[in-house]
């Protein structure tokens, strides 16, 4: 997986995450198109354990993919309800209000 951490004093940080097959493909379902980039979810290659610890601290969190989102799950950040399918691609924001 790929993983970005964006610092903003405005809005604090916010953990983008995607698996790293997806980078920079156009994923489409419906009138959603997406295309995950390195600019906003990195160019690192990350294990699932420097996922799960991001995800941890993160206040506002973007995550795309089976792999990315799978992870967040098993945290009990989310359920898969929670999540929006684009095609075939699973994709969830999480915020901390």
């Amino acid at each position: 997986m790929f993983l970005k951490v964006h610092h903003s004093p405005e809005i604090g940080d916010v953990v983008a995450v995607c698996d790293y097959e997806l980078l920079n493909t156009t994923i489409t379902g419906g009138d959603l198109k997406v295309t995950p980039s390195g600019y906003f979810y990195g160019t690192t290659r990350v294990d699932e354990a420097a996922v799960a610890e991001a995800l941890s601290k993160g206040g506002n969190i973007n995550i795309i993919g089976e792999r990315a989102v799978g992870v967040a799950i098993k945290m009990g950040l989310i359920t898969r309800a929670d999540c929006i399918m684009i095609g075939s691609v699973p994709h969830a924001q999480i915020y901390q209000l």
